[in-house]
């Protein structure tokens, strides 16, 4: 099962910071994703683009996790010769983590 099944994503920056935030369809969904998609699964999945730390931040009103993923953006955007500097792709590699 991937994330994507389960939820939809949206990334953002702050500096070499990239936050991304996931938002799970349902209850069932929520529940999953709060027990699957730990720090440590996602530092290893971002591990080719981020130093980390990764820190996980729990949103149960709105059935969200919010991930802080430090070093992630080759220096930030202003410095950053990756294509995409603000990092807004990483949504969809979060998506694309296995839980299983």
């Amino acid at each position: 099962m991937k994330v994507y099944e389960l939820a939809h994503a949206r990334a953002g920056d702050k500096g070499n910071t990239s936050n991304v935030s996931v938002i799970a369809y349902d209850d069932a969904a929520w529940a999953t994703l709060r027990e699957r998609l730990t720090g440590e699964r996602v530092a290893a999945a971002f591990a080719h683009v981020a130093a980390g730390p990764v820190t996980r931040f729990e949103l149960p009103r709105l059935r969200a996790l919010n991930f802080v993923i430090e070093n992630a953006l080759g220096g930030g955007v202003t410095v950053s010769l990756a294509l995409d500097a603000h990092g807004k792709s990483l949504s969809y590699l979060m998506l694309d983590i296995d839980l299983e």
